[in-house]
């Protein structure tokens, strides 16, 4: 009873220690270091894959910024016939490309899937600007002759007495409807695109759209004026020795024209105050920056225009309206940049 009592406690002293040796291996060689989580946005930045409507306005973006460079080149219009082209030098091309590259680069990423209520934000914003804009050159190449006046076109002081269209426009015009068709491509997609974030942007959201409404009337009541103008002339009568201040006709205002161009101004002007008033609400952040970016580049368009305008002609000067033009593009800019950079800084 002794040997099976040694050999059972034996045993089971050596099933003890068998057991032990595998515990052992477990718990020591088996154990791994817990790896690093992954790195998550700032912000809280979810992005889903975007519907196929929302690539194929990234698409269609990207033409249009493709087609709007490449009409800078060729003849705009035949005047009287006097061609006018787009591009006379250095600062009229740089102020005719700020929107086809623009639309290029955002259409780009849209395409590709990248955070794309930035690029549909900045397509709906900007086919809502282009219609007021298309309807405007409709009329400087259809019904400008029907009541012909001085218009200011590339730099050039020109009367509108026959208008003959040149590839240029052609190509201006099918790069602004590419851009009302992404417009409304963006209507169908933007609910069924997956982003959002953690509302970084939402106390600022206030002052952002106080701001953008005062830009976006001031840039109203300048484009109402022309942002390059002939100056008045001073006649001295020879037997009397008075002077006499002399009106010269200058181009018209953005509501002077009549008939379609009329109607473009009105939409162009509404269109401005009221996507300044809905740019800074929309979600998440990236989308309230890229409905800004497109404005910006709109109204900074213009005002680059008007001084390329009053730089490359002796027969006209920078008026106010064009200034403050310029300014409230400049000031678009830097909302636009205060929306991107409003954001907390990364965890650590």
């Amino acid at each position: 009873m002794v040997a099976r009592d040694g050999s059972t406690r034996d045993r089971s002293t050596r099933s003890g220690g068998q057991t032990a040796r595998p515990s052992a291996r477990r718990t020591g060689p088996l154990r791994r270091p817990s790896e690093p989580a992954p790195a998550v946005p700032a912000d809280g930045l979810v992005v889903g894959d975007p519907p196929p409507t929302a690539r194929l306005a990234g698409v269609l973006l990207v033409l249009a910024g493709v087609v709007g460079a490449a009409g800078l080149f060729p003849t705009y219009l035949v005047i009287g016939g006097t061609e006018v082209p787009q591009s006379a030098g250095a600062g009229s091309l740089l102020a005719g490309l700020v929107v086809p590259l623009t639309a290029l680069a955002v259409g780009g990423g849209l395409a590709a899937g990248r955070v794309p209520r930035f690029g549909l934000a900045f397509a709906s914003i900007g086919g809502a600007l282009a219609v007021g804009l298309l309807l405007i050159e409709l009329y400087r190449a259809s019904t400008s002759t029907v009541r012909p006046g001085i218009e200011v076109i590339a730099g050039q002081r020109v009367l509108t007495s026959a208008v003959d269209v040149g590839p240029g426009w052609v190509l201006g015009a099918v790069a602004l409807g590419l851009t009302v068709l992404a417009g409304v491509l963006t209507v169908t997609a933007w609910g069924r695109t997956v982003m959002e974030d953690a509302g970084s942007l939402d106390p600022a959201r206030p002052a952002l759209a106080g701001a953008a409404v005062l830009l976006g009337v001031g840039s109203v009541l300048c484009l109402v004026l022309p942002a390059a103008d002939v100056p008045d002339r001073i006649v001295t009568d020879p037997t009397t020795g008075l002077q006499v201040v002399v009106e010269q006709e200058g181009p018209q205002g953005l509501l002077e024209r009549p008939g379609l161009a009329l109607l473009g101004g009105l939409l162009l002007a509404g269109a401005i105050v009221l996507c300044s008033v809905l740019a800074p609400s929309l979600r998440p952040r990236l989308a309230a920056v890229g409905a800004l970016l497109a404005i910006a580049v709109v109204v900074l368009s213009a005002g680059l225009t008007g001084l390329r305008d009053a730089a490359v002609s002796d027969e006209l000067e920078w008026t106010l309206p064009g200034v403050g033009l310029l300014l409230a593009g400049v000031g678009y800019v830097v909302l636009t940049v205060l929306a991107w950079r409003l954001r907390p800084s990364p965890a650590r």
